[in-house]
């Protein structure tokens, strides 16, 4: 597991020192598109900080908010073992990328020092038919994190009835409350179904799709696009928005719900979508 560990420490050097390719041409095209002058000029602060930080092997953003593994193992590979080299190769990667350490014990109020903790960092671990080892790592900040809202339709003061134009209002709900903090443009990710802890879990899966994906439902896939382009029509200067690139992204997941329940995820991620795979 030595050579895994240390192939998990360069996943983190990569997720935090760099953007995906997908969002920093996202971001590209949101610059060459954009007409208003402040946020023309904020998407070039961005791209030169990526360019910047790429090059000089230092951290996207200081805040490397809480870590979080999405991880899918072939059978009869030990997930203690998986998340006993994760955890080590935490400590390393602090000490060697450098990582600023964000663990705080909930008892003590003290930093562990090394960004590990109870349940830090969060790994999600699932068992695959496939014969390789795919780790995705994304490094989720909290300050647009903390924007997360979860609805639970019908929400009679949003009209939002149990249907997916009642999921597109909620939607539409969440990216207003921000108010444009948590340094936009933004990545959504939505999850849909039974309960509050399923749909947050899937909300943040969701986070971890390409931007030039598009889901396996039409529905699904034609929501997630008038979505982005209803989102981006926010940006008339209004609600704390500037510009023609509020969003650069909205990902939608679906699980089947209860008969007496429909509920709503939505997880903001800031322009720093700082997320990276290894494959083993």
């Amino acid at each position: 597991m030595l050579k895994l560990r240390d192939g998990i420490v360069e996943l983190y050097r990569k997720a935090a020192t760099s953007v995906p390719p997908d969002v920093e041409e996202a971001l590209k095209s949101a610059y060459a598109s954009e007409e208003s002058p402040l946020r023309k000029e904020s998407l070039s602060a961005i791209i030169e900080n990526i360019r910047s930080m790429r090059q000089s092997a230092q951290p996207v953003c200081q805040d490397i908010g809480v870590p979080v593994f999405s991880i899918k193992a072939p059978r009869g590979l030990s997930h203690i073992e998986l998340k006993n080299t994760v955890r080590e190769a935490t400590v390393l990667a602090t000490q060697k990328v450098p990582l600023k350490p964000n663990a705080i014990d909930i008892l003590t109020d003290k930093n562990s020092g090394d960004n590990t903790g109870i349940g830090f960092p969060i790994i999600y671990l699932e068992e695959t038919a496939d014969d390789t080892l795919k780790i995705d790592l994304m490094l989720r900040a909290y300050g647009c994190e903390n924007a997360e809202q979860t609805y639970r339709l019908p929400r009679e003061e949003l009209n939002a009835s149990r249907d997916l134009e009642g999921v597109r209002k909620c939607v539409l709900d969440a990216v207003r409350k921000t108010k444009g903090k948590g340094c936009p443009p933004y990545v959504l990710g939505i999850g849909i179904g039974a309960a509050d802890d399923q749909v947050s879990v899937l909300a943040g899966q969701q986070l971890f799709r390409r931007l030039n994906d598009s889901s396996e439902y039409p529905a699904i896939g034609e929501l997630e696009r008038n979505l982005l382009d209803e989102i981006n029509r926010l940006g008339n200067g209004a609600e704390g928005f500037d510009g023609k690139t509020v969003a650069l992204g909205v990902k939608i997941g679906v699980n089947h719900r209860h008969t007496s329940s429909y509920c709503v995820s939505v997880f903001v991620s800031c322009w720093a979508s700082r997320r990276a795979r290894l494959i083993w």
